[in-house]
């Protein structure tokens, strides 16, 4: 079934609330995950969980986005 509405799909349909729940910019979350001495989608999950207090899918979707970004350039 397709979806005909302008819905974001994958880890960017976070994003919004992301930003409301935790209130930064995705571009900070972002740099934050660039400049981390962890390399590993799983490492870098569980220091937002420990070190910033987001939940788990929210980790996830900025970290999944971040690395794409890095491997994909």
């Amino acid at each position: 079934m397709a979806d005909m509405t302008a819905t974001v799909k994958g880890p960017a349909s976070y994003f919004p609330s992301i930003e409301k729940k935790y209130g930064r910019p995705i571009a900070e979350w972002k740099d934050l995950i660039r400049s981390s001495p962890l390399t590993k989608h799983m490492e870098l999950v569980n220091w937002l969980k420990a070190e910033h207090g987001l939940g788990h899918g929210h980790a996830n979707a900025l970290v999944a986005h971040t690395l794409a970004e890095r491997s994909g350039t």
